[in-house]
């Protein structure tokens, strides 16, 4: 689990960390609408390709994206099933037990397993390369006009940011929780399901303990340091745009006219036989 990088910040100085929080969050928004968006296969990998370029750029070991897939692997075999069961379109691959499975049923599956592997990485590569305030700043920026109504937007933009701050912490509690119980001879992985059971309860009651325990600590942090959510709150780094982000938005802007064309017109990119 401290492998895992997703809601955690690497501190590199590389052009993607260098860049504006606030034209992050924007890409990111844009490149996951272009995620879900119905494309053929020859987009997707493309897609995939720029993900990877930013990965790489951002200095985000791969390794670490598919050790944050393990928890998505049995959603993805109970999306395996139905979509086995439920589509009956396609042609007949195989048959199991004279029960024919078709191609539709599996590129489907495929297509889901395709787009949580990109979600992952967009949003891995947003918090790897952004620090906690400055997300927090970047948020509360965009929902700075809801202020008119009352909506607090600095203390959602706050409390998201604190979320994401502690998913390392929580993927590191729990798995000294579970050498712990482990040393204790609860068995978390084998064993009858009552076993199986009881060494969950033994390693969640702990865990929100700890996560309760955390929560105050910080909650007395803030309030010994005078933070105070509904005052009046200045800043010492204010954000502001550079040649870099420039370049970033020509580059996301180009990437999402490329997707779209390939949705509404794939002849002009050359691929409209590969729809």
């Amino acid at each position: 689990m401290k492998n895992i990088t997703l809601g955690r910040y690497l501190p590199y100085d590389t052009w993607i960390h260098r860049l504006d929080p606030r034209f992050k969050i924007i890409a990111m928004i844009a490149l996951l609408v272009c995620v879900f968006q119905p494309l053929p296969w020859i987009v997707n990998g493309f897609l995939a390709l720029v993900i990877l370029v930013l990965l790489l750029m951002s200095r985000v070991k791969i390794s670490s994206i598919f050790k944050s897939l393990k928890a998505m692997w049995f959603m993805i075999l109970v999306i395996l099933i139905f979509n086995v069961i439920l589509i009956r379109t396609g042609e007949v691959l195989f048959t199991i037990f004279d029960y024919p499975i078709y191609t539709k049923a599996l590129l489907q599956t495929a297509t889901i397993a395709v787009r949580l592997t990109l979600m992952i990485s967009i949003t891995t590569i947003l918090t790897a390369t952004t620090r906690p305030l400055d997300l927090t700043y970047g948020l509360e920026f965009f929902m700075t006009p809801l202020k008119v109504i009352k909506f607090p937007a600095h203390e959602i933009a706050m409390t998201i940011s604190i979320a994401l701050r502690f998913i390392p912490t929580l993927l590191e509690e729990t798995e000294k929780i579970m050498k712990a119980q482990a040393s204790r001879g609860v068995d978390l992985k084998g064993g009858t399901f009552k076993q199986k059971i009881n060494g969950i309860i033994a390693l969640i009651i702990p865990l929100f303990v700890s996560s309760f325990q955390r929560s105050e600590e910080l909650a007395n942090a803030m309030e010994a340091r005078g933070y105070n959510p509904s005052g009046k709150r200045t800043r010492y780094r204010t954000l502001k745009f550079h040649a870099g982000d420039l370049v970033g938005l020509i580059v996301t802007t180009v990437i999402v006219a490329l997707v779209f064309i390939a949705i509404y017109n794939p002849a002009l990119i050359g691929i409209g036989g590969l729809v």
